[in-house]
């Protein structure tokens, strides 16, 4: 069992506990006595997180891997057919309502500080369950909000296991000093670990510190939750992010699609951390989807937030030939359109393809297509092997430039550290996004969207704009949308353009199926998803989850309340 694989170790029972988190095992039973005696036990232990937080590309035909199948249609990335819907009652269990990876991370943190290991040791371990306990603990505020924090064993009979729900700032207090003690603390590298970019390392912790405290500061700010903590929040970002960038250990990579679509990602430059498939070990499926089997397609409003290669938008670039052909689409667009989709429009029941390889806008993803495997063994069915970024370079550039935008403290000098680097990317190489005021533009023009959300100023316009096209289709969108507050922009009954694909003549094909044309025309734009089952938005409940309902029920059994999220 190779640990690079993130293989999935159950440890004897260790830290095990029921869904409902009140049964435990023992803590000193033989079992738990002897384990805990070396460090490579403790390091042993560890690998029991990485397929909870790692998913990468997942494993066998498992899409839920957090990024291109997460969610896909319940943003404004995908014009589906049938668009996922926001959740509309409160379900009776599960529902995500869980404390069992907590206590895992808290039992690590407990015991390494009685293994036989030098201080150095046991506090590089410490903050390795500390960075897990962080993770875990943003997950659970992101999707619930105010959470009981947790930072200790509890015994089962405790009546602690029901304290009230603790306010999301208190939680995220302690969740930042985790990540502050593991960022001092953790190991730039373990030699008894393995290859760099397989495990956890100072380096992990500050891009994930970038990345979950850029979520909290925003999601506080525009939901008007508590400024002070949200500036606090965002300068955690910002410096984690900073870090990162001041170390020089990292730089993009010169290959865009390579990121997604390689065998190996050893020694990649811009991969912090990944995760490495192999025939004989571990596999996936998700180049066999973008491959030959059906998509989801991606919607228009996607496509046209794409950049001229001028740098400008399509509505303010003379370079812009219109949509009616995939080659006007594509032409003189930011480079990374053409990494990310293929150069065809492939439609249900065209028999000019070879495979089922259609999608419902006619927009295909190639992104994590590898073509000297299309057609192999590993390129088919879930036998793929293509490695898998757990979180990149790429990324920390767009939460430091989001960041410092957010704070204010935007200066050209940010922007030539960020954003104009992932612009200066061979193959990419658009020109320089330059700061005017608190407006965006490129060769000395100063220039406005006219999409532009008029209460966002047009320099963060534009930051939004290269964080979803930089990211697309890795698992951002919805959260992203959730942490701004702008839901909205996923009703595709106000928002057309999110339920329209490719234009299309219908006479250009020899026979169609389930394909509509916009007001039933011979010729327009795709549009996927019939009016009954457009997706309108209309309740700020959804921006958290509610809390199941037999967890409510186990509180008042106990003499205790737990309250529900509001609106539900």
């Amino acid at each position: 069992m190779k640990k690079q694989l993130y293989l999935f170790l159950f440890i004897l029972g260790l830290g095990a506990c029921k869904k409902d988190f009140l049964e435990k095992l023992p803590l000193d039973t033989p079992t738990d006595e002897t384990f805990w005696t070396s460090e490579s036990n403790v390091r042993l232990y560890t690998w029991d997180f990485y397929p909870l937080y790692f998913k990468g590309y997942a494993s066998g035909f498992d899409l839920s891997w957090g990024g291109y199948f997460s969610g896909q249609s319940l943003n404004d990335d995908f014009a589906p057919s049938n668009p996922t819907t926001f959740t509309t009652v409160v379900p009776p269990n599960d529902g995500g309502w869980d404390f069992e990876n907590v206590r895992k991370a808290n039992l690590m943190i407990n015991r390494v500080q009685q293994v036989p290991m030098d201080e150095e040791a046991i506090n590089h371990w410490t903050g390795i369950g500390r960075f897990f306990r962080g993770l875990e603990y943003a997950n659970l505020v992101k999707a619930f909000g105010d959470v009981p924090w947790y930072d200790g064993l509890l015994d089962e009979n405790s009546s602690e296991l029901y304290k009230p729900r603790d306010a999301r700032t208190v939680v995220m207090d302690h969740v930042l000093e985790d990540f502050r003690f593991a960022a001092e603390h953790v190991r730039l590298e373990d030699a008894n670990t393995g290859q760099q970019g397989l495990v956890v390392n100072k380096d992990v912790v500050l891009a994930y510190m970038s990345r979950v405290f850029l979520f909290e500061g925003t999601f506080l700010k525009y939901h008007n939750i508590d400024q002070a903590k949200a500036t606090a929040y965002l300068e955690a970002a910002k410096w984690a992010a900073n870090e990162l960038i001041l170390s020089g250990r990292y730089s993009v990579n010169t290959d865009y699609r390579g990121l997604f679509s390689s065998v190996s990602l050893a020694g990649n430059p811009e991969v912090i951390l990944y995760r490495q498939y192999d025939r004989a070990q571990i596999t996936h499926s998700l180049m066999s989807y973008v491959n030959r089997e059906a998509q989801t397609g991606v919607s228009k409003d996607l496509i046209e937030s794409y950049l001229m290669n001028d740098g400008l938008p399509i509505t303010e670039s003379p370079n812009y030939r219109g949509d009616k052909t995939i080659q006007n689409v594509m032409a003189d667009r930011d480079p990374r359109i053409n990494e990310t989709f293929a150069t065809q429009i492939r439609l249900n029941g065209d028999p000019a393809l070879q495979y089922a390889n259609y999608s419902t806008s006619g927009y295909v993803v190639h992104k994590f297509l590898n073509e000297s495997l299309k057609d192999a063994n590993e390129g088919l069915s879930n036998l793929n092997i293509t490695d898998a970024p757990v979180i990149r370079y790429g990324e920390v550039l767009m939460n430091y430039a989001e960041a410092a935008a957010e704070l204010g403290t935007l200066t050209q000098a940010d922007l030539d550290l960020s954003i104009n680097v992932l612009r200066d990317r061979p193959g990419v190489n658009l020109p320089q996004l330059q700061l005017v005021g608190s407006s965006a533009a490129v060769n000395g023009r100063v220039y406005d969207d006219p999409k532009r959300d008029a209460e966002i100023p047009g320099i963060l316009w534009e930051i939004r704009r290269e964080r979803r096209v930089e990211l697309a289709l890795e698992g951002f969108r919805l959260n992203d949308l959730k942490r701004w507050k702008k839901l909205e922009y996923t009703d595709n009954f106000n928002r057309p353009d999110i339920n329209r694909g490719a234009w299309i003549r219908r006479a250009d094909y020899a026979s169609l199926s389930n394909v509509i044309i916009e007001n039933e025309a011979e010729e327009g734009y795709i549009v996927p998803a019939a009016r009954q089952a457009y997706r309108a938005f209309n309740n700020d409940r959804v921006y958290l989850d509610p809390i199941p309902l037999d967890q409510i029920k186990l509180y008042a059994d106990q003499g205790f309340e737990l309250k529900q999220n509001p609106g539900w």
